[in-house]
């Protein structure tokens, strides 16, 4: 009798454990969902304007990401950068496709290390209406103006936020915009995706960069907190994949295939 009950005690431990692991094997997730900032090129962009992808170097990053870790990874646009903020916030995008790192920011997703790139953001003015500008102190009693929910980092935010007045928009068009028709001293915005627009929207002569860079940030790849993929496993898997791909040395390769990508894509717009 007693073996009788060791046995059936056994068989139902394996029903368990088999049901434990078809439940974790239903759970698991094979896709993902990316967005991002749609108007920070190279790094990401709409592919066209009707467009619901989002290409660049990110995306290139990402394509490599999921070939690591053998899941689909897609990049979506959602709409301007600060509802892309909202809908990973709220869970119903699992990752940022290249974010700077702030304490807001952390408390509704987690930072995926290392970083995938850098970036360094910049002051720009009007050339007509030129600021004097030499270190972060020289724009107080300025205006300034920048996108939605952008950040330059955590020392530069906290910076503005108690001794600067800045207005945002929800477009970087509009930020300029607003810039040269003297509604705003100055721009804040990264130099590499404001000097793409510029280009493509025939502004070289009205706008310029002064002076030093007001931060030198590194953009994340980030899981939402809500992401029902949000698992240290993944998390785990997500770490190991972007540190192999920095030793392999992907940043300079990915930056300028996104760039060859917004010249193409800029030419058909």
């Amino acid at each position: 009798m007693l073996q009788i009950r060791s046995m059936l005690h056994f068989s139902a431990c394996i029903a368990i454990l088999f049901l434990l692991i078809a439940k974790a094997s239903a759970n698991e997730c094979t896709k993902l969902t990316a967005t991002g900032n749609p108007e920070y090129p190279p790094y990401l962009f709409r592919e066209n304007a009707n467009s619901n992808k989002l290409i660049g170097a990110n995306n290139e990053i990402i394509k490599l990401i999921a070939e690591k870790l053998n899941i689909e990874i897609e990049v979506i646009y959602s709409g301007p950068w600060s509802r892309a903020q909202k809908e990973v916030r709220e869970g119903r995008i699992d990752l940022i496709a290249g974010a700077f790192f702030t304490i807001p920011r952390a408390q509704y997703m987690d930072y995926i290390y290392p970083a995938l790139l850098t970036t360094k953001s910049v002051v720009w003015t009007n050339k007509n209406k030129p600021i004097v500008y030499s270190q972060k102190e020289d724009l107080i009693n300025l205006r300034g103006i920048t996108v939605i929910n952008n950040s330059f980092g955590e020392a530069f935010d906290t910076f503005a936020k108690e001794k600067l007045t800045i207005a945002s928009v929800p477009s970087l068009q509009q930020a300029f915009k607003m810039m040269n028709l003297g509604r705003a001293d100055y721009l804040l915005y990264e130099q590499s995706p404001a000097t793409a627009y510029i280009s493509n929207w025939g502004i070289e002569n009205q706008t310029t960069v002064v002076g030093p860079e007001i931060s030198s940030e590194h953009l994340y790849l980030t899981l939402s907190h809500r992401s029902k993929c949000n698992t240290g496993i993944l998390r785990g898997k997500l770490t190991k994949a972007i540190h192999e791909l920095v030793s392999e040395g992907f940043a300079g390769s990915a930056f300028k295939a996104g760039h060859s990508l917004w010249q193409e894509t800029s030419k058909v717009d």
